[in-house]
């Protein structure tokens, strides 16, 4: 037996450290390429789907909130907002309690066109999951979101887009 070697719950098989992320990567990868052709035609890519889909999904309370939530850089994000607003997607309402606060929120185009691109994306998302059955998918799915929350925890600045991005 290889020292440092663990036992997959599928096969029992053997894995070799390091191949985790071998396979981490693949499925980024293969999600990426998915994800780039599905939202090919919405501005921004892949993040402006993602700030649309929280600015509608988790509403969060101000520019900066949607910023830290998605773990994007304010400059960065400013550049995507502006992109988002010149195509009518979203817009930038003053907080009421403070002015100075910008809200982002998606207009009804921007919520009509996240609807569209939803459909998209749950189609190669159910693709890519297409060799599991429904109760594996669902297992994966809650141990992957498990794992994405106790490394955001540990990790809090980490940016889930530099992965996307590389």
């Amino acid at each position: 037996m290889v020292k440092n070697a663990y036992m997959t719950p599928d096969t029992g098989a053997l894995g070799v450290p390091g191949d985790l992320g071998r396979h981490l990567g693949m499925i980024l990868r293969g999600y990426r390429t998915r994800f780039e052709e599905a939202v090919a035609n919405l501005p921004a890519g892949i993040r402006g789907y993602q700030i649309l889909s929280t600015v509608v999904h988790h509403d969060p309370s101000n520019q900066q909130a949607l910023g830290a939530h998605l773990a994007i850089d304010r400059t960065v994000l400013t550049y995507l907002l502006d992109t988002l607003v010149a195509a009518g997607l979203v817009e930038r309402v003053p907080d009421p309690g403070d002015r100075r606060v910008r809200k982002v929120v998606a207009t009804s185009d921007g919520t009509r066109l996240l609807a569209h691109f939803e459909e998209r994306v749950a189609a190669i998302e159910g693709d890519l999951l297409s060799g599991l059955s429904e109760a594996e998918t669902q297992f994966l799915v809650a141990l992957i979101r498990r794992l994405s929350m106790e490394i955001h925890r540990t990790q809090p600045g980490i940016n889930p887009c530099d992965a996307m991005d590389r």
